[in-house]
Parts: C-alpha cells; sequence; structure tokens
C-alpha cells in the first residue's frame, strides 16, 4: 500500500510539473523570447519584468505543484475508497452529461475562487499570504503558480470540492484542470489577444481577458474573477476603466501592426532596373 502511495504521487507530481512546464514554458518563451520583438505592442504593460521576479515565480510555483500534487493524491485515494463522486466507465450518467459535468466545474470553481479571492484581499491575509502573488505586479506565464503556499492549499481545495459534489468521470476532472491551468496562465501572460470590442461584446464580455486580470496585478482592488466576467459584474468591483484599457492595448496592437508594415516597407532595397537593350534588326 505504501509503495503504491509513492508511485501515485510521483505520477501525479510528474503529470502536474509537465503540465506547468509545457504550458508556461511555451507561453514564455514564444511571447518573451523568440517573437517578442512581433508581438511587442500586444505588451499590456510595455516593459518587461526583471529575471529575479520571474526567478521568484517559478520557485513559489514548484511548492505549488507539491502542494497540488499532495491534495490530488489525497482526493484520488478517496476516489478509490468510494468516497468521492468519480464513477467508470465514461458513459455511465451519457455522453451529454459528461460535457455538462465539465462545465459545472468550470462554473463552480469561477464562484469559488472569486470568493475566496476577495477574502485573500481581507488586510491579514493579504498581508501575510496573497501578497506573495501581487508581487507580481507585471505578470508573466510563470505567475500563474507563484502563490503563498498556503494560497496554495485554498486553491487546490477545488479538486476535492469537485470530486464530493459533482459526480464526475476522472478524465472530465482532467480535462477541466488542463482548462484551468490554459485560462489561469493567458490571465498572466502579459499579452492582450483578443480582437477588438471584445470586452465591451453583449456577449463576449462575460469572459476574462488577459488585460482583466494584468490591471487586478497592478491595480489590486479590482477585478477579482478567474474564466467569466459574472461576479465582478454583478458584485460591481470591474475596474471602471476596464473595458477602455482593453480598447487601448488593442489599438496600441493595430498601430503597432502599422508601424511593422511601414518599417518593412522602408527596409525592402530601392531597386531600380535598366531598359533592355534595343535590338536593332538586320540589314
Amino acid at each position: 500500500m505504501q509503495s503504491l502511495y509513492s508511485y501515485d504521487t510521483l505520477k501525479v507530481l510528474f503529470n502536474i510539473s509537465t503540465r506547468y512546464l509545457l504550458f508556461t514554458g511555451t507561453f514564455y518563451l514564444f511571447f518573451y523570447v523568440w517573437k517578442n520583438k512581433r508581438y511587442w505592442y500586444s505588451k499590456i504593460q510595455q516593459h518587461y519584468p526583471d529575471k529575479r521576479h520571474i526567478f521568484r515565480e517559478i520557485k513559489y510555483s514548484f511548492v505549488t505543484v507539491l502542494i497540488f500534487g499532495a491534495v490530488i493524491v489525497l482526493t484520488i485515494l478517496a476516489g478509490a475508497k468510494g468516497l468521492t463522486l468519480v464513477y467508470a466507465p465514461l458513459n455511465k450518467y451519457g455522453y451529454i452529461y459528461y460535457f455538462v459535468s465539465i462545465v459545472l466545474m468550470i462554473l463552480l470553481h469561477d464562484t469559488y475562487f472569486y470568493w475566496t479571492h476577495r477574502l485573500m484581499h481581507w488586510k491579514p491575509l493579504f498581508k501575510w499570504v496573497h501578497k506573495t502573488h501581487h508581487l507580481s505586479i507585471n505578470p508573466t506565464p510563470f505567475a500563474a503558480y507563484a502563490f503563498h503556499p498556503v494560497e496554495a492549499v485554498v486553491e487546490v481545495g477545488i479538486i476535492p470540492l469537485i470530486a464530493f459534489t459533482i459526480p464526475h468521470h476522472a478524465s472530465a476532472i482532467a480535462l477541466f484542470g488542463i482548462y484551468s491551468l490554459l485560462l489561469n496562465v493567458a490571465g498572466h501572460l502579459g499579452y492582450e489577444l483578443f480582437l477588438k470590442g471584445f470586452a465591451s461584446h453583449k456577449i463576449f464580455r462575460w469572459h476574462n481577458t488577459s488585460t482583466h486580470h494584468n490591471m487586478h496585478h497592478r491595480l489590486v482592488k479590482c477585478n477579482y474573477g478567474l474564466y467569466l466576467n459574472f461576479w465582478d459584474r454583478i458584485m460591481h468591483t470591474n475596474h471602471p476603466d476596464y473595458e477602455e484599457s482593453f480598447n487601448k492595448v488593442v489599438e496600441q496592437r493595430e498601430q503597432g501592426k502599422i508601424i511593422r508594415e511601414a518599417l518593412k516597407e522602408t527596409a525592402k532595397p530601392n531597386l531600380t532596373f535598366a531598359e533592355p537593350e534595343k535590338v536593332l534588326p538586320e540589314i
């Protein structure tokens, strides 16, 4: 039993750390190293954080991975003992419910995150716990898991909450985990990728953007949501300049495209072609 527990722990830790490095590393290398000049005008804050801040984000992230792994292993063991609502086979409740269960996880997590996040901004908790995450004023993808250990426990608390309240197949909660990490990394990306008008569109405005969470890191007392812009809107915690700030970043990006195209044109060699020689008719 002890060896099985150790194997499961190592397997979970490997999966979490691999996913973390794959998502954060890929986004970081693409936007901050390889294509940093091409996408510079999409950068929300027009400067890069110091390397020491990036190393700090990575350091705290690996502590978070260890905590996430421990809680997830305990949840898996509870499921093996029949204590959670995990089920098999995949189509036990039908394929429609399978996808509905993932949507339920997202909605539950969005609510859980908003209210626990608001709690983290209570002065005593912010000073001793949540401030660690807010050291990333200009976050990079590595900030996605850069939590104080106490906050890491709160963050991963959504997994046992789902496991004990929503009937689910193991693969559904795995897909939810991938979606959650992807949106978390996108929120800390530091670049805005959504199209013009997204933040004010009557439908799309209910989904968050990278600008939304970036403003939270910079301004602190606003924009607490995760996936959706539902709770921030109904609780009036969106920053009043959120939509305007989003539009400014998009306009900045569009101006950047124009500048790049203009530079390409001016960089083209000014070639002149001589007229072809006239061929005289034979006499």
